[in-house]
C-alpha cells in the first residue's frame, strides 16, 4: 500500500455516515463483517445499503471485502422485501482499487489455476436493480465495480480512472468493454491507454454519470431513486434490467475473460501482479 499512501491522501478517521445518510444498522444481529456495513433504508425497509468499510486503505478491494460483498448482494437478492440495492463507499474514496498488498506477491500460475478474479463479478449478476453512489476516488477495480452497477450517481468530487497502463498491465474485470459502452471508444481510449482520470462532470457529460450531488447528500439520493424504484413490481424492474441488459454485444464474457489473462500477465522487471492504484513504473 506504499505508493497508494505516496499518491492519495490519507484517511485517518474512522468510516461514519456523513450528513444526510442516517446511521447504518446491520443487516441482522448475527451478521458480522469486517470490510463492509450493511443496512435496509427505505420508509418501508425496502433498499438494501452497503457500505465498502477500509477506510484507511480507501477502500481498496481485498479478497475479503469482495467475498463480504457477495454474502450481502445475495442476502439482498434473496430478501423479498428489498426491491433496490445501493452501493458507497466513503467521503475521500468509493474504492481507488484492488489490494496491492494482498495481490504483489501471486504469481501467474498461482492466479490462472486459482481463479483470480473469478468471483470479483458477482455484482454484475445481480437481478435487482444497483445504483453506485460514487463519492471520491473509483479507480481501477473501483471504477470496474461501479460500472457493474445499473446507475452511477456522483459526488461533486469524484474522480473516475483506469491507470493500470501506469502499472504495465489492463484492467481485469471489465473495465475495457463497461467503459467503452457507457463513453464509447475515443474517451476510453485515453483514459486507458493515458491512465488519465475524469471529473464527476467530465464522467457525467460523456454518459457514464447519471447524475451529480453534493458529497454530504449522495447517498440519501441514491437511497431515494431506489426507493422509487422498489416500490414497483420486483418481477417488472427484474425484467426492465434485463432487457436493458440484453442489448450488450455478444460475446462480452470472452472478451472480459481475455482481458483478465492479460491483466495476470506480470510485467517485465516488475514486482507486482496487478495494481489498480495510480503511480509510476519507476514506483515498481
Amino acid at each position: 500500500m506504499a505508493t497508494l499512501r505516496a499518491l492519495l491522501p490519507r484517511v485517518r478517521a474512522p468510516l461514519r455516515a456523513w450528513p444526510g445518510c442516517p446511521a447504518l444498522r446491520s443487516l441482522a444481529s448475527s451478521a458480522h463483517f469486517e470490510h463492509i456495513v450493511v443496512a435496509k433504508k427505505g420508509k418501508s425497509s425496502n433498499v438494501g445499503l452497503i457500505q465498502l468499510n477500509r477506510p484507511k486503505a480507501l477502500n481498496a478491494l481485498c479478497k475479503g471485502l469482495i467475498l463480504e460483498l457477495n454474502q450481502a448482494l445475495q442476502a439482498f437478492e434473496e430478501d423479498p422485501a428489498v426491491g433496490a440495492i445501493v452501493l458507497t463507499g466513503g467521503e475521500k474514496a468509493f474504492a481507488a482499487g484492488a489490494d496491492i498488498k494482498e495481490m504483489q506477491n501471486q504469481t501467474f500460475q498461482d492466479c490462472y489455476s486459482g481463479g483470480f478474479l473469478s468471483h470479483w463479478d458477482h455484482l454484475s449478476r445481480v437481478r435487482k436493480p444497483v445504483i453506485a453512489a460514487v463519492n471520491g476516488y473509483a479507480l481501477g477495480g473501483g471504477c470496474e465495480l461501479a460500472m457493474m452497477c445499473d446507475i452511477i450517481y456522483a459526488g461533486e468530487k469524484a474522480q473516475f480512472g483506469q491507470p493500470e497502463i501506469l502499472l504495465g498491465t489492463i484492467p481485469g474485470t471489465g473495465g475495457t468493454q463497461r467503459l467503452t459502452r457507457a463513453v464509447g471508444k475515443s474517451l476510453t481510449m485515453e483514459m486507458v491507454l493515458t491512465g488519465d482520470r475524469i471529473s464527476a462532470q467530465e464522467a457525467k457529460q460523456a454518459g457514464l454519470v447519471s447524475k451529480i450531488f453534493p458529497v454530504e447528500t449522495l447517498v440519501e439520493e441514491a437511497i431515494q431513486c431506489a426507493e422509487k424504484i422498489a416500490s414497483y413490481s420486483k418481477i417488472v424492474t427484474a425484467m426492465a434490467k434485463e432487457s436493458v441488459n440484453a442489448g450488450r454485444p455478444e460475446g462480452r464474457h470472452d472478451r472480459v475473460r481475455g482481458e483478465e489473462e492479460g491483466q495476470l500477465q506480470r510485467p517485465v522487471g516488475t514486482g507486482c501482479l496487478c495494481l489498480h492504484t495510480p503511480t509510476h513504473r519507476r514506483r515498481m
